[in-house]
């Protein structure tokens, strides 16, 4: 184990009248030394450098270089750097976009729309195409077979949240499953700019309302069509009472 420095007590006789004045504790000293004599302190302390900017305290900016040592490495690093943050950007944008309207969707409450248009490729005498839109449980659009669709046109471009689709016309389960009905609907909507979005909406066989959220902007034309038919005995067709569609607020 080392020896402890022992302190030893300046005597009068070492005592100078001039020289170097210590900023600690004001001992005088020679010139030459580095060091006070009495306290240690360093008596030419370098010089501390500028402190950086705020922009230089982050990595890679912060590391110091003389002349051109590591500069292009440095640059060729933050040049791929924001060409990959650049890229990310473009690639989330996307799903950034549509995060932020189904969010707004969940916030607002839907409210109904009604087309201006309603027109059916084939429909049962009797029963007409336009009863999906009429509010009324009792009266549905008959369809001759699987395959025969609707479309409804709207007036004024729109967001579609959500579809309600009624199936079959009776709400009592045994008088339901009499009934001939598809179990579903193939959704084409198409946007004002002219895209076309495609859902396959799959239904449960009970009676009632089925909500399908869709979440699909600009909309002008939506055409349903009835696919995996089910009680479609001779003698029957097709039965869809209602479809309502709801727009953001």
């Amino acid at each position: 184990m080392a020896h402890r420095p022992v302190v030893r007590s300046v005597e009068v006789g070492e005592e100078t009248t001039s020289g170097v004045a210590c900023p600690s504790c004001g001992a005088l000293n020679q010139p030459e030394r580095r060091f006070c004599r009495r306290c240690a302190t360093p008596l030419r302390p370098e010089a501390k450098a500028d402190p950086l900017p705020w922009w230089r305290t982050v990595w890679p900016f912060r590391r110091r270089v003389r002349a051109s040592s590591g500069r292009w490495t440095r640059f060729l690093v933050i040049l791929a750097v924001v060409l990959a943050l650049c890229a990310g950007g473009f690639l989330l944008l996307p799903a950034g976009r549509a995060l932020y309207q189904d969010t707004l969707d969940k916030l607002s409450k839907p409210k109904p729309v009604t087309p201006v248009r309603v027109t059916a490729s084939a429909e049962v005498p009797g029963h007409p195409v336009k009863n999906t839109t009429d509010g009324l449980r009792n009266r549905y659009w008959g369809a001759p077979a699987a395959g025969a669709s609707v479309t409804y046109t709207f007036g004024t471009p729109f967001r579609l949240v959500n579809v309600l689709i009624t199936n079959g016309t009776s709400v009592d389960p045994e008088e339901y499953a009499q009934e001939g009905r598809a179990l579903r609907i193939d959704l084409e909507v198409t946007s004002e700019d002219g895209e076309r979005h495609d859902r396959q909406l799959d239904l449960s066989d009970k009676p009632g309302s089925q909500p399908f959220p869709t979440g699909i902007s600009d909309v002008t034309t939506i055409r349903l069509t009835l696919r995996s038919p089910t009680g479609l005995t001779a003698g029957r067709h097709l039965a869809l009472a209602e479809v309502e569609f709801f727009q953001r607020s």
